[in-house]
């Protein structure tokens, strides 16, 4: 068995390796080098929603509703 390190141009790509991991001729695996980056997903989103009060969430979740009916 080979291992060999590829990287991917076009997302097209993704599906070709997946077909030929079903027909068995490749078997792939994740990167464990790439899966330990973490996203400070407070510091990525602060800001982008401003504080609305309860009410006002409700009504705009009952509008949302009753589009719907």
């Amino acid at each position: 068995m080979q291992t060999v390190t590829i990287d991917i141009l076009n997302n097209k790509a993704i599906k070709l390796l997946q077909d030929l991991e079903l027909l068995q001729l490749i078997r792939m695996r994740k990167d464990k080098t790439q899966s330990t980056t973490t996203v400070n997903w407070t510091a990525k989103y602060k800001g982008a929603m401003t504080k609305q009060s309860l009410t006002d969430i409700d009504n705009q979740l009952n509008e949302l509703r009753n589009e719907w009916d």
